[in-house]
């Protein structure tokens, strides 16, 4: 344990600096934490530091499990579960083939392909706060897909675990794997509720509630002879994700995030030993396997299963580095004595690679699409739009509303109310039964795709109107030069003015309409025009979500 925390004191030491100038000239963190590592790594004995990286993948990983909502992977969970096994299958088979035309081993090849194969959850679920939106289909379709494999993962962990390829151990080692996620499950539908009664609104013994499931979980996963991994991300599962009704949870543990985040970079940069020639042409192969293959592998199959290419081609970007499970299972395999340190260093060194390379291609996501697309590289498909959406063939001099939150729906009722035809666009899966109840008119997909807008028919629409906070979509709108007229959405006044120059109708600016509507009502009340009980039903009323859907229909 001295060892441990002597580890972390020097981690730490030297990443502050590393980080001050991260902050200082915005540059992205990844680099250099794994930079910071790399430095770190000359002062750590490589027993501390694998270690260390056990117990920080561990953390990650029940932090990606915190954040798994079932209900909102359920629209894409079909295809996720055909592109992440396809990717899986294809890039894990060219990998393994790929080490022995190296001349490896096929025991240790079947390393290379997992490492191949499977795509981290902390960069590609956006764990840094870097570039995919969870409420779009492609934020869905990655979450889903990092989920599915991490499934995987476990299996692999587990067979590991058995330490010999006979059915009976490996067979306990699945049904120790399956108890512990089965547990997980239970507790978060039966248990969890019940824990938060008890801790009567307490965030502080939330948190402690939850930091005991994980500790918990973690002894099980020890006392089963299982890899903690395992237990920590059941332990994540176990956790009912409801950020609105357990606020001060989510908002504590995401605090504490970072910390996990900044602990595994520096550990992976700890762990990358100086390359020789034959670690470096392993390492290679890996990295264009991993930043290169895989992405294509999955665009090719989201896009077959009928997603634009758009969709498709962020999705796959999201899955463009070596898996988080896989350093846990080359960990392991090498402590096992199954991994020479060779192929070992090569792997790690494959993972800092692609963990760089993969911070910045999240962050040029839509330039990388554009000069794709740009090229002929993807061509177009539509299935899921045309499947998903129902627009009159008819319409026109109608509304189109981008977006069914809270102002899509105001707006939407309004449209009704008149006796407007219109049309909503959404993109967020989780909103698809609701907008399909409510809407007589809709389209499901990407705002940033013309196609939508095509099939909204747009060309005949008196008025657009974007509720989405989000300036590339807000520009994306005025590029595609609409004959009606556009009203945005805007957060930042700076960018609303600029959005107004370049052609904007109106810009809708959050803050300074909550600040005039405050105005308003409190001018209201000091005149008598309301009073304070009216101002607060009026309040509850705009709070409260919509139970019945839309009486009227334009059909």
């Amino acid at each position: 344990m001295t060892d441990l925390l002597t580890a972390v004191s020097i981690i730490f030491i030297i990443a502050g600096p590393f980080l001050l100038v991260a902050n200082r000239f915005k540059l992205p963190t990844v680099p250099l934490l794994i930079l910071a590592g790399i430095i770190a790594g000359l002062f750590i004995d490589e027993g501390a530091t694998l270690e260390l990286a056990q117990y920080g993948i561990a953390l990650l990983v029940f932090s990606f499990g915190l954040s798994i909502q079932f209900s909102a992977v359920r629209t894409v969970l079909a295809d996720s579960e055909i592109a992440a096994v396809g990717q899986v299958f294809v890039v894990g088979s060219l990998g393994v083939g790929s080490g022995l035309v190296l001349g490896v081993p096929l025991a240790e090849s079947i390393y290379l392909g997992i490492a191949a194969a499977l795509s981290s959850t902390i960069v590609g679920t956006a764990l840094l706060g870097t570039v995919i939106r969870q409420n779009l289909v492609h934020g869905r379709l990655a979450k889903s897909i990092h989920f599915i494999q991490d499934l995987l993962a476990i299996v692999f962990l587990l067979v590991l675990g058995a330490g010999t390829l006979a059915a009976d151990p490996i067979a306990t080692q699945l049904g120790y794997g399956l108890a512990l996620l089965a547990a997980a499950v239970l507790v978060n539908r039966y248990l969890f509720d019940l824990i938060g009664r008890f801790a009567g609104g307490s965030d502080e013994l939330m948190i402690i509630s939850v930091i005991s499931l994980l500790v918990v979980f973690i002894g099980a996963a020890e006392s089963a002879g299982i890899s903690i991994v395992i237990g920590a991300f059941a332990a994540g599962l176990a956790v009912r994700h409801e950020p609105t009704e357990y606020l001060g949870l989510f908002n504590g543990l995401e605090s504490i995030k970072d910390f996990f985040i900044a602990i595994f970079f520096l550990t992976v940069g700890a762990l990358v030993a100086f390359p020789t020639l034959e670690k470096l042409l392993i390492a290679a192969v890996l990295v264009v396997l991993t930043a290169v293959v895989k992405p294509a592998v999955a665009t090719a199959i989201l896009m077959y299963k009928g997603y634009e290419a758009r969709s498709a081609t962020l999705t796959s970007l999201s899955t463009d580095q070596v898996s988080e499970f896989a350093l846990i299972i080359a960990i392991e395999a090498l402590l096992l004595g199954l991994l020479s340190q060779s192929v070992f260093d090569a792997i790690i060194f494959a993972a800092a690679v692609t963990m760089i390379t993969s911070s910045v291609s999240q962050r040029h996501d839509e330039r990388i699409h554009r000069a794709l697309a740009n090229r002929g590289l993807l061509n177009g498909t539509y299935g899921k739009i045309d499947e998903w959406s129902e627009v009159p063939e008819t319409i026109s001099d109608h509304v189109i509303i981008a977006g069914y939150g809270r102002q899509g729906r105001f707006l939407a009722e309004t449209c009704e109310r008149v006796g407007q035809p219109y049309v909503v666009i959404e993109n967020d899966p989780s909103r698809q039964r609701t907008v399909a109840s409510e809407c007589a008119a809709f389209v499901f997909g990407d705002a940033m795709e013309s196609y939508s807008w095509e099939k909204a028919n747009a060309e005949d629409a008196k008025l657009i109107v974007s509720t989405i906070d989000s300036e590339p979509v807000s520009r994306r709108l005025l590029s595609l030069e609409f004959s009606a007229d556009v009203i945005l959405r805007e957060s930042d006044r700076a960018t609303a003015l600029e959005l107004f120059e370049a052609g904007a109708l109106y810009v809708s600016v959050s803050e300074l309409l909550a600040g005039q509507r405050l105005v308003q009502q409190l001018q209201a009340v000091l005149d008598g025009e309301l009073t304070p009980e009216e101002l607060r039903d009026e309040q509850l009323t705009d709070l409260e979500p919509r139970t019945n859907p839309v009486s009227q229909r334009q059909r």
